[in-house]
């Protein structure tokens, strides 16, 4: 009987070791980023307004996490309500028929400056694997007790690659696009 309970304890301990934690996107402490080169002479910064994602990891860090991202097009913010219109249109993101883009990880590891995810990245209908840098800030307790855990990102994409064709030549509105991700995640 002894051995049958300390097996039951060692399996037991087995599990939780390697059980996943989830975290989940603080909008309120978070933001999704943008800035493009217009005319070749200066910028347009924008961000999403809407947001939302998960991570999963399998202890105090993002060795082998799952990352899964959703932002909401039609959330876009420039700032100039007549340029978020004609983002939202099918010139650019389209975001009556395309409303949402999609991140899902296939890998992460780690690296002497932080961590690179790899995973797919889905504008309109285009799906196409990327590999961005990320910043693991570490894991705190918040003001409510909450632990809490930051991360962020800075990577670039070409807009053309996604169906954004827009002006092709990018000599109006540039081809790539810097993105600034910044999340604070809460433990669930």
């Amino acid at each position: 009987m002894k051995k049958v309970f300390l097996s039951f304890v060692f399996t037991l301990l087995s599990i939780v070791g390697f059980a996943q934690t989830g975290w989940v996107v603080d909008p309120m402490h978070s933001s999704v980023n943008f800035n493009i080169k217009h005319m070749g002479i200066s910028f347009v910064q924008g961000r999403f307004d809407k947001f939302s994602g998960k991570i999963s990891t399998e202890g105090a860090n993002l060795d082998n996490a799952s990352f899964n991202f959703t932002v909401e097009v039609n959330s876009i913010n420039t700032g100039v309500e007549m340029r978020d219109k004609h983002l939202k249109s099918k010139d650019f993101f389209d975001g009556e028929m395309y409303p949402e883009m999609t991140f899902f990880s296939s890998s992460v590891t780690k690296d002497k400056n932080g961590y690179i995810l790899k995973g797919k990245l889905k504008i309109k209908e285009v799906v196409k694997d990327i590999s961005v840098p990320v910043t693991f800030g570490g894991i705190t307790k918040n003001q409510k007790g909450k632990e809490v855990m930051g991360i962020q990102s800075k990577f670039t994409i070409n807009r053309l690659d996604y169906d954004i064709k827009y002006d092709p030549t990018g000599a109006g509105v540039a081809k790539d696009v810097d993105v600034n991700v910044y999340f604070e995640l809460v433990k669930q």
